[in-house]
């Protein structure tokens, strides 16, 4: 998708999201989890663990494996990689990611970018 003419979507303040913490949105109907690591860096995958069908991931553990940026989902414990959205147990299972922007102190999502 070409992120300069995606459809982004505000979801919420930049101070609405604590480094190391996700939130989850609604962006043209799908559930968004949005994910905030460090200070200025934005991710956004899929907010349905696709194992259980729940709506969850936003609120798992945020870290790393190795290289690679996870989130852990809190009911199977899969992690998810948030820049490819990659479930790093069992690919089939992996998830979406999503395009985020920032403008002044608003977060953007755009489904796919």
């Amino acid at each position: 998708m070409n992120t300069a003419t995606a459809n982004y979507t505000a979801v919420c303040e930049i101070d609405d999201i604590l480094p190391g913490t996700g939130v989850c949105a609604l962006v043209e109907g799908r559930h968004v989890a949005v994910f905030r690591v460090g200070q200025s860096d934005f991710h956004a995958i899929d907010n349905v663990d696709p194992k259980s069908g729940a709506s969850v991931l936003s609120r798992g553990l945020v870290g790393n494996l190795g290289d690679r940026l996870v989130v852990a989902s809190p009911l199977y414990k899969n992690h998810f990689d948030l820049r490819t959205g990659e479930c790093l147990e069992m690919p089939e299972l992996s998830v979406a990611t999503h395009g985020v922007r920032i403008e002044g102190q608003r977060v953007l999502v755009a489904l796919g970018g």
